[in-house]
């Protein structure tokens, strides 16, 4: 008895050890409590310790003394802590930017940490709000850094939006842009807007000097089944990292008087072939809902109804089918257990098979084959070679998640009429087997 008391105060004062240093990690005010919102202050001059900090622009005939004061007094709102919003963040503070509030409601993962450069594998768990202010603030004491862990939505988003001169959308979802375009164009405010995919970024400029806005080039949302983030189609981190200093760079000289270099043209990037392009958007629309010469948003809506989609770049959960059509991964391991013979289809791309498999024969169909008639045509021998004769023989469907299974068996229960199986899948994919069959297993 004696020793697991002993044990367990040594466990507390290992815990009260993690929280001293997890404080003193993250120094940071409460914003609801703690910190002003009042616009930065106008100053006249800088100060010695300012002259020496920010001296390597100051003497760019297009920053000077004056455009760093109009830094110091200008507010940047960063809409998500990612891989736009951290090199954003952290170069709007080292160049002296007054207030930088930072939005996300989101946790530090240790999938982020190749992309999201302001969180560390220490920081995993806490706040991304929180993470990436205490790095701004760590590199630069002067700059007010203001942490929102919230989700923005129709109830808050102009509340917070007034309160800055200029809004970066570092976002990964359509609806939370519908949202930052509405409330930026009734706030008057412009938003540098940014994206990365893959190998590929883009970055543009809405609602500022006459400029088009979101709605404007997208008046409808996009079909949400379209739609692919990070976390569906991957990314290289320094893609993210390109594009969002360039926002920052972009905040920075629309916060100097300079002129954005993308406003009503687009920057595309492609990293694969190191190549930058600039295309000229359509102008500012007379019909558009919310700027244009009668619009009728006034005021914001429920984007998530809108676009169809959930305001957040989690990975999105299809309901296509139903419970019949469905089994559980409890249900799958019962039948390896009990040896039943079966045949298991893969329908994730080769490169993710390279990552991890189900401790089974399988059979790798990605998604975007089904509809081709050789794979189909390799995939009806694969399951008479399986069979051997047995016309009943079960066809289980499995992918990442448990989304793009649910499609296949859609899909393939129209090409395989002529076959009398059984076909499933495999509810919530290698995920659910990860949680709830073998903790050991890849998460990715």
């Amino acid at each position: 008895m004696e020793k697991e008391i002993e044990a367990l105060k040594l466990q507390l004062q290992l815990k009260e050890k993690e929280n001293r240093r997890l404080k003193e990690l993250l120094k940071i005010p409460d914003p609801d409590t703690c910190i002003s919102h009042e616009r930065p202050e106008l100053r006249t001059c800088l100060t010695n310790a300012e002259i020496g900090r920010y001296s390597r622009q100051l003497i760019l005939p297009e920053i000077g003394v004056q455009g760093q004061l109009k830094l110091a007094g200008t507010s940047v709102l960063v809409v998500g802590a990612g891989g736009l919003g951290c090199p954003a963040g952290i170069y709007l503070a080292a160049a002296g930017v007054g207030r930088i509030g930072i939005v996300d409601y989101d946790e530090v993962e240790l999938s982020n940490l190749h992309r999201q450069i302001l969180h560390s594998e220490g920081k995993v768990g806490m706040a991304k709000s929180s993470s990436a202010a205490s790095a701004c603030t760590q590199l630069n004491s002067l700059v007010q850094c203001v942490p929102y862990r919230i989700q923005l939505d129709s109830s808050n988003a102009l509340q917070i939006i007034k309160l800055y001169d200029i809004v970066l959308d570092a976002s990964d979802n359509v609806a939370t842009r519908y949202l930052l375009n509405d409330a930026c164009i009734l706030s008057q405010k412009p938003l540098v807007s940014g994206s990365a995919l893959r190998f590929e970024g883009q970055l543009t400029v809405y609602g500022y000097k006459d400029g088009p806005c979101y709605r404007c080039l997208y008046p409808k949302p996009p079909p949400p089944e379209t739609v692919t983030n990070c976390s569906d189609g991957g990314v290289l981190g320094v893609i993210p990292g390109i594009i969002g200093s360039m926002q920052a760079l972009e905040a920075i000289k629309i916060a100097c008087g300079m002129e954005s270099s993308f406003c009503q043209k687009m920057l595309l990037f492609d990293g694969q072939e190191g190549i930058f392009r600039t295309i000229k958007l359509r102008p500012k629309q007379p019909k558009c809902r919310v700027c244009g010469d009668s619009p009728d948003i006034t005021e914001l809506i429920d984007y998530q109804q809108f676009c169809g989609s959930r305001a957040d770049d989690k990975e999105k959960s299809l309901n296509l089918l139903g419970k019949e059509e469905r089994i559980s991964v409890q249900e799958y391991k019962q039948i390896l257990d009990n040896g039943q013979k079966h045949v298991l289809i893969d329908v994730r791309m080769q490169v993710e098979m390279e990552i991890c498999q189900l401790p089974t024969d399988n059979f790798n169909l990605p998604v975007s084959c089904v509809d081709r008639d050789d794979s189909l045509a390799s995939l009806k021998d694969h399951i008479q070679t399986k069979s051997a004769g047995d016309e009943d023989l079960p066809v289980y469907v499995v992918c990442r998640r448990g989304n793009d299974s649910q499609v296949a068996v859609q899909k393939l229960k129209n090409h395989l009429k002529s076959y009398s199986i059984q076909l499933k899948d495999i509810t919530g994919g290698l995920y659910a087997w990860a949680k709830h069959i073998d903790t050991n297993f890849p998460v990715y």
